[in-house]
């Protein structure tokens, strides 16, 4: 895998088990520079701060949905061309297809595994 390493991540889920799991993931696939926040109104102000190079997004989350996230990443002229993988529980076509509508720059479906996510990451950065 020929991306760099030391890009910095932000992983967004509700669930902080989860959140653990795909950082640990990312940590196994090399990537150090890993930081969490627990939904999508907790994430955006970290990600206005300008400092990171990839998102990691869970869809279904409170307060603001991971779907709401990517359209506000893709709003923001600071921000629309950050790469954003998006997570969901279940492949819903009609999710699948509002999320490519939304600029999402791959998807995910749970559970995946490490070479999964290393799949889908490359893809990104391809």
């Amino acid at each position: 895998m020929g991306i760099n390493r030391d890009i910095h991540i932000l992983v967004v889920d509700d669930h902080e088990s989860m959140r653990w799991i795909i950082k640990q993931a990312l940590n196994d696939l090399g990537f150090k520079n890993v930081e969490m926040a627990d939904d999508g109104s907790t994430a955006l102000p970290k990600l206005k701060s300008g400092k990171f190079d990839f998102l990691v997004s869970d869809w279904n989350m409170p307060k603001m949905q991971g779907i709401d996230l990517l359209k506000a990443v893709r709003s923001d002229s600071e921000l629309s061309d950050l790469p954003v993988l998006m997570i969901a529980e279940e492949a819903k076509k009609a999710e699948i297809l509002e999320a490519a509508r939304s600029g999402v720059s791959d998807y995910v479906i749970k559970p995946f595994n490490r070479e999964t996510l290393k799949a889908k990451i490359e893809n990104v950065f391809s």
